[in-house]
């Protein structure tokens, strides 16, 4: 199974949190959703983001060891359609200018805002929830 997957993440308190190459970023007490790829396998990748236990990779590696990833929803494909899906996001959220998106034009992958609003985009596009294992 392979296409994009989104992960629904709640950052409890205001924090700056250093984040690989980027730098020092503060983040606001919020929900948020970061957008990804998984062309070689969902399964391992979201569940990869579930485990405590990694290197340090991704951007959203650094971010999750303060952050509490809640929920993982995914949209089977075989082209990239991640940017699409992020597109979506920026129409509709606030986003940190750069993160997860360093391999591609978006400006983001990481958006926040009201947990309700963010579940709602979510559902709207169709994407199915993700069984942790």
């Amino acid at each position: 199974m392979i296409g994009s997957y989104v992960l629904l993440i709640e950052l409890r308190k205001q924090k700056t949190i250093q984040i690989g190459k980027l730098g020092s970023i503060d983040f606001p007490c919020s929900w948020y959703v970061y957008v990804g790829s998984a062309m070689n396998g969902i399964k391992q990748r979201v569940n990869r983001h579930f485990s405590d236990e990694k290197k340090l990779h991704w951007h959203i590696d650094y971010f999750l060891q303060t952050a509490i990833l809640q929920k993982a929803y995914y949209k089977e494909s075989k082209q990239r359609t991640e940017c699409d899906i992020a597109h979506v996001f920026s129409e509709n959220f606030s986003s940190i200018s750069s993160f997860g998106s360093s391999d591609c034009n978006c400006d983001s992958h990481l958006f926040y805002g009201k947990r309700q609003d963010l579940v709602v985009t979510i559902n709207h596009l169709r994407l199915k929830e993700f069984n942790a294992k």
